[in-house]
């Protein structure tokens, strides 16, 4: 699934006060009501473990969620094997969200000129269809048919995983479509906005550029080889994908890209244990396509060309005690200067040009290269209430088009910075089901990319004040 991120901005108005007055309340109420919580329904209803045991707030894991995870969802005992398990035990969970949002966006072109288009009003978010376990001990498997708002699906994972090959927590295979090894998962993301429900670390892509195949939010296309020491403090995994961006059917022809991460953990006395690694993500991918004879129309797998483009940072997770954690992601991208000139993924009109034998690059062509930072910070009341902040700030280094071109592009063109705050409320999550109300306010300031493309008075904002009931079952 393609995704165009937009960019916010913000409102100061009456009831907005009136609002974040009540919110309060709210939160005094809930505060004093707080009762013990148990985990998602999917593995709960196996394990009968509690939702602090794997969470430290649904659905984002814990240190012992995430060895959970590592071992193939597994506990390492007799009732990994599903041969033990009660036979009216399914593994499977729905999620969906209706939510009252408010979505403002400014300087967007139309028929009455430049202006600002605001709207609000009840909504609901797409639907994900959970399933995942073991098929046997050290056979695991995750099928996630997921749908937009309109109802329509696709598979967002489908993947099966052989555990501890040759009887070592070291050698892990998985094979099929999955999220990439990112220790800040997106999709176990806290948040839920259009902007502040993503990681734009994730998907940043310059402007003008034609390169959607290094997008590291969405799930991919091909094999992992994931290993962790038995106490899961020092892991690693090397990955080799398609580069599709996950779409199927081979839409683009032969080129891979690979993804590779490392950390280590340790233990900070009362502070907690905490994670630092760093990731790479590097690979190539098509710059033109044949097309059909009347030559408008690319063809599917005839992707030729092939161009590079690189991702790689730090990630850090660090514990302050029992209730407050920071969670840091930096990274550095590069693309092809092919990729900045708009060559790419024509197969989805993502691009604007074909790269096609005899093409040569405008003069003053450069690689663009930038360089993003992304810190949340969590403090955990309890296991049912947490509240959520993110900052994010992706700044351009190089542009695609340099000083030398006929039109060089200013140097802040499409720096992105944004803010999210928000909390969650889970008044309970049994072995059946789960409940949060979540509340969050998102604002996204981009440079240069409203309808005067690069002028400082086109810079564009976009907020968005979401409401919402999620929930599992």
């Amino acid at each position: 699934m393609r995704m165009r991120k937009q960019v916010p901005e913000v409102v100061n108005l009456p009831w907005m006060k009136s609002l974040l007055t009540a919110v309060l309340v709210m939160v005094f109420l809930i505060l004093s009501s707080s009762q013990g919580a148990n985990a998602l329904p999917a593995f709960a209803r196996k394990y009968g473990l509690r939702c602090s045991a794997c969470h430290e707030s649904w659905p984002m894991l814990n240190y012992f969620g995430q060895k959970f995870k590592d071992n193939g969802y597994q506990l390492m005992n007799d009732k990994d094997a599903p041969i033990w398990q009660n036979p009216g035990y399914w593994p499977v969970t729905f999620r969906i969200t209706p939510i009252w949002h408010r979505v403002s966006t400014g300087k967007v072109q139309t028929d009455q000129g430049v202006t600002r288009i605001t709207t609000s009003g009840f909504d609901l978010s797409g639907l994900d269809f959970h399933t995942g376990g073991t098929l046997e001990k050290n056979f695991s498997f995750y099928v996630l048919p997921s749908s937009d708002n309109h109802a329509s699906f696709h598979f967002e994972t489908v993947m099966a995983r052989l555990d501890n090959l040759f009887g070592s927590s070291w050698f892990n295979v998985k094979l099929g479509k999955f999220e990439l090894d990112n220790l800040l998962s997106e999709k176990r993301i806290l948040t839920l906005t259009g902007n502040g429900g993503i990681y734009q670390l994730y998907h940043f892509v310059p402007v003008g550029d034609g390169n959607v195949f290094g997008k590291m939010g969405d799930n991919q296309l091909g094999v992992e080889v994931m290993g962790h020491s038995y106490n899961d403090r020092t892991r690693y995994s090397a990955s080799l994908l398609s580069s599709s961006d996950g779409q199927v059917g081979l839409p683009y022809g032969n080129a891979y890209t690979g993804f590779f991460t490392a950390s280590q953990a340790f233990d900070a006395g009362k502070m907690g244990v905490d994670r630092i690694g760093g990731y790479a993500m590097v690979g190539q991918a098509p710059t033109y396509f044949l097309t059909t004879g009347a030559g408008t129309s690319p063809i599917n797998g005839t992707g030729r060309g092939n161009q590079s483009f690189s991702r790689e940072g730090f990630i850090g997770q660090f514990y302050f005690g029992q209730h407050i954690d920071l969670q840091v992601v930096t990274q550095h991208g590069q693309d092809s200067a092919w990729f900045g000139q708009g060559y790419g993924d024509l197969i989805d009109g993502v691009a604007s040009n074909n790269n096609l034998p005899g093409t040569t690059l405008p003069v003053g062509s450069q690689s663009p290269t930038w360089n993003g930072v992304l810190l949340e910070p969590h403090y955990v009341y309890s296991p049912q209430l947490t509240f959520i902040g993110r900052f994010e700030t992706i700044r351009m280094s190089q542009q695609a088009n340099g000083s030398g071109s006929a039109n060089p592009s200013p140097s802040n063109l499409g720096n992105i910075t944004t803010y999210t705050v928000g909390y969650r409320y889970n008044p309970f999550m049994t072995s059946r089901a789960g409940f949060a109300w979540h509340n969050e306010y998102n604002w996204l300031h981009q440079d240069g990319t409203g309808p005067m493309l690069g002028l400082s008075s086109s810079n564009v904002n976009t907020s968005e004040l979401l409401l919402g009931f999620d929930f599992d079952f």
